[in-house]
């Protein structure tokens, strides 16, 4: 299996991969299933190792497995409750079929969906335990690295890295934020605040991802990047701010161009690892491995 590299020894950033939702909605997943339990039939199974396959094919080097609302706190009360390790395995089989044996394989970890206190029911210690269970069957399963991503609670990202040394205590954590208006998370928690929280936690890496757009996500890099030093720097925008809808799929403007311009700027300011997130694609993603490999 391979391993997550140091910055300092990276002569350019690594190439992550692009949007595993909007793929699959766009590939004909009914609107309204949740990724993780389309990934538990054959069809699924099959349609998020293309994805993959696509993004790898484009020259990701780094893609994350098809488990963000795997927790058990998310899928309770759905089809597919308690069944957080089944969709860890079947969703590490799809990525590892994909990905071959040279490419980094990081176990994605999203949003409870609900809020913890004070602005909700959730308790972090029972925040906690939920990551530390996922993360135990993501690293059971096989993955390099886990991937806690899209947090706009600083409370929530700190509950989900705890949980996941705990769980996976012998795999590197990275930790990626939503930051929307002035370096803010929508919770409030400047950019700064968030990068030394979760330095002091041990992480392997910190970053920015999904958001609106481009812009949002290149603002925090510098300083991510100085609150940071020695660790990874991660950059993983949304293809723009979504224009609307179409047959009830959410679409984004964002063009492969303006990935690779957007991957050129980040780099210089820092981030170690670059890809895309929301309405990003294959294309995108080959873009951006074009415009950091040339």
């Amino acid at each position: 299996m391979p391993t997550l590299p140091s910055p300092s020894s990276l002569s350019r950033p690594i190439i992550a991969d692009g949007a595993m939702g909007t793929a699959l909605f766009a590939g004909g997943m009914p609107v309204g299933e949740a990724p993780e339990a389309w990934l538990l039939t054959p069809e699924g199974a099959a349609m998020v190792e293309g994805v993959h396959r696509s993004h790898v094919g484009a020259g990701s080097s780094l893609v994350l497995t098809s488990t963000f609302g795997a927790n058990r706190i998310r899928i309770a009360g759905s089809e597919i409750e308690g069944r957080t390790e089944d969709v860890v395995a079947a969703a590490v089989r799809a990525a590892r079929a994909a990905s071959g044996p040279d490419r980094l394989v990081a176990g994605s970890m999203g949003p409870t969906g609900g809020l913890l206190v004070p602005y909700g029911p959730l308790d972090a210690g029972e925040v906690r335990d939920a990551y530390a269970q996922e993360a135990a069957a993501l690293a059971a399963a096989g993955v390099d690295l886990i991937w806690v991503e899209t947090m706009m609670d600083l409370n929530e990202a700190l509950a989900a890295v705890e949980g996941a040394k705990a769980g996976a205590p012998g795999l590197p954590v990275i930790a990626t934020l939503v930051f929307a208006a002035r370096n803010r998370t929508m919770f409030g928690n400047r950019a700064e605040e968030a990068a030394d929280r979760l330095v002091e936690l041990g992480v392997a890496g910190i970053g920015a991802n999904c958001g609106d757009g481009w812009g949002p996500v290149e603002a925090v890099i510098p300083i991510l990047a100085s609150h940071a030093p020695g660790l990874h720097i991660v950059a993983k925008a949304n293809a723009g701010i979504p224009s609307g809808t179409a047959d009830g799929v959410t679409t984004y403007p964002g063009t492969p161009d303006e990935a690779a311009a957007y991957a050129r700027r980040v780099a210089d300011m820092g981030a170690t690892i670059v890809g895309g997130c929301c309405g990003t694609t294959a294309a995108h993603v080959a873009a951006i491995a074009g415009a950091l490999r040339g």
